[in-house]
């Protein structure tokens, strides 16, 4: 889920109960601002390093109820101090975004999928946990879906912007990953396609997807119509790849996106989404997962 910006964020649509957008509208402001300071503008990395200790520093203000720098009191935390203590959001997962901001400023490559995982767990999960929030749901199934939707997410914006990731000299693949397929990281940051390469990234579209498939039936866990657009932001996902898949997975020369285009074939898809047939592709997801570990 880049954050540039939120393209899978449910950004107070008005599918959100009204009562619901402000909390909504502030957790966004809260990110979206976040990775700004890692990733907008000229900035040295010294200077967005220091720019997200101070960010750090007046989240940590106004959670104690002190006065922060003022720097981004109007944007983010004025609205994010009125809904904190109304919803009891967890502050934990607000540091945990900016931890992954921090991390990419000096991460630039992952080991092995666990470790990938890991960024995921800072840099995606908490929003899905921090909108569940707002809507009561706790139970232990409900956050493992949103998990996995959320990594699906982070996994298949990687997989869409190879060609915006080289240039910033960041590499999302797994070093285990490219091992396997004899590449190396120089090949992906340089985006050379080759047949070895578009193997590789068919198979790490088939892991984004399994993860989807598996947090997929959270959709019928979310009421009214916030559980709609859930359904939109997970078939929105699941299009991607599909484009990458029909472009032969050549993402290393072309940037798939959705367009107006798509309207009519993600409407129809999530009207498909009916509760056995989500379970069942979720039970193969889950199976499919277990045979390949």
């Amino acid at each position: 889920m880049s954050i540039e910006h939120y393209e899978n964020f449910p950004v107070a649509s008005w599918l959100c109960p009204p009562h619901l957008r402000p909390a909504i509208a502030a957790i966004y402001h809260f990110a979206r601002s976040a990775d700004d300071l890692a990733d907008e503008g000229d900035a040295s990395t010294a200077q967005r390093q220091q720019d997200l200790q101070d960010y750090r520093a007046d989240l940590a203000a106004m959670l104690d109820g002190r006065a922060g720098s003022g720097r981004w009191e109007r944007t983010v935390f004025a609205g994010l101090a009125r809904v904190m203590p109304q919803y009891r959001l967890p502050a934990p997962l607000l540091n945990d975004l900016i931890s992954a901001f921090e991390q990419d400023l000096v991460k630039t490559s992952y080991a092995d999928r666990p470790e990938l995982m890991d960024y995921c767990s800072r840099s995606a999960n908490p929003i899905g946990r921090l909108l569940l929030h707002l809507y009561g749901i706790a139970d232990p199934l409900a956050l493992q879906r949103s998990d996995a939707i959320c990594s699906s997410l982070q996994l298949i914006n990687f997989w869409q912007d190879f060609s915006r990731d080289g240039p910033r000299g960041r590499l999302y693949v797994p070093a285990s990953d490219l091992r396997r397929h004899g590449l190396s990281g120089t090949d992906i940051l340089a985006c050379r396609d080759s047949s070895a390469a578009r193997q590789l990234i068919a198979e790490l579209c088939d892991w984004a997807e399994a993860l989807m498939l598996q947090g997929a039936p959270l959709v019928h866990q979310i009421p009214g119509r916030a559980g709609w657009e859930l359904r939109a932001v997970v078939q929105g996902g699941l299009r991607i790849l599909a484009k990458i898949r029909a472009m032969h997975h050549a993402s290393l020369l072309q940037r798939p996106a959705l367009g107006p285009l798509d309207a009519p074939a993600l409407a129809w898809a999530c009207l498909r989404m009916g509760r056995s047939r989500t379970l069942n592709l979720a039970a193969t997801a889950q199976t499919e997962r277990e045979v390949r570990l």
